[in-house]
């Protein structure tokens, strides 16, 4: 997944119908000689609406708290979609425009107070590592930076075969992920992890070799390829937001027919455009551990 120089300005064609981080806050500098744990957080996508309803799919979002020994005060960090899942996930396709408009910024989020109801009734809050103030606030520099870097969600991961050791042609980049860079970061640094299984939810698609088709200028631009242009508009139009569940089942035979009859898949991926020659079992929403890093006792005498 690119790193990019800086975070541009989301255009306010971009939309959200929950507003992101209504109550971040800075990440506050702590004491040196303070202890702060560290909590992991899990619970089902959209649990503040559907309840436990995707945790039956065990499509699961992540997060990370810490409390503050000597303030006693609690804090939530997660990495999230400015403009929730479904405008990461595929284009809008705007009048008088002929390249997909993308609306996929994700960022993190850092507010006081953990939502011990929300992370306990249907997933998980539990202690994972302690950590010093000098630790957390070299950690809070790596956020910074790693927020101002890694700035495009990707919902998919895309890989060969279900096999755990096939290629992985390209790796997601949401929640889970920051929570993983977060964990390797405080073990970089020193954090001593407990021995739990922890495990992450990833929406797989299985493909062939990935073709790389080009970027928007080259597809779309006044010398691009209009046939290519054509084919990949028609793709994304059916993954559009519906008014009524006659069109949305009208157009999920459309996706059926494009994706698992005719194996297709157009891929947006670091501003690029990739056709994945789909294979069986074409889709996969996997809930699979991966450990919590091995950290380093001497670093910082923690």
């Amino acid at each position: 997944h690119r790193r990019f120089d800086y975070r541009p300005k989301s255009d306010p064609y971009c939309q959200a119908r929950y507003t992101f981080c209504p109550t971040g806050s800075a990440i506050p500098v702590m004491k040196e000689e303070d202890v702060i744990e560290v909590y992991r957080l899990q619970a089902p996508v959209w649990e503040f609406k559907y309840g436990d309803l995707l945790g039956h799919l065990k499509i699961m979002h992540d997060a990370v708290g810490f409390k503050s020994s000597l303030t006693g005060k609690n804090y939530t960090m997660e990495w999230y979609e400015l403009f929730q899942l479904g405008n990461c996930t595929f284009p809008h396709l705007r009048p008088g425009m002929d390249a997909p408009f993308w609306c996929n910024q994700g960022a993190a989020c850092f507010f006081e107070g953990i939502d011990d109801a929300h992370w306990k009734e249907n997933g998980t809050l539990v202690l994972v590592t302690t950590v010093s103030g000098t630790m957390f606030n070299e950690m809070a520099k790596w956020v910074k930076y790693d927020n101002e870097t890694g700035i495009y969600y990707e919902t998919w991961t895309v890989q060969a075969s279900p096999d755990k050791h096939s290629v992985v042609w390209f790796d997601s980049y949401e929640c889970s992920k920051f929570i993983l860079r977060t964990y390797q970061k405080l073990a970089d640094l020193g954090a001593v992890f407990k021995k739990i299984q922890t495990n992450y939810t990833s929406i797989i698609l299985f493909s062939g070799e990935p073709v790389y088709l080009g970027n928007e200028t080259s597809i779309f631009g006044p010398l691009g390829n209009k046939t290519l242009a054509a084919a990949i508009r028609e793709f994304y139009y059916p993954f559009k937001p519906h008014q009524t569940v006659g069109g949305f089942f009208v157009d999920l035979l459309k996706i059926i027919d494009r994706v698992i009859l005719n194996s297709q898949f157009y891929l947006f991926y670091n501003l690029e455009y990739w056709f994945l020659p789909m294979k069986f079992p074409y889709l996969k929403i996997i809930y699979e551990e991966v450990p919590l890093p091995i950290g380093n006792k001497t670093t910082f005498g923690v």
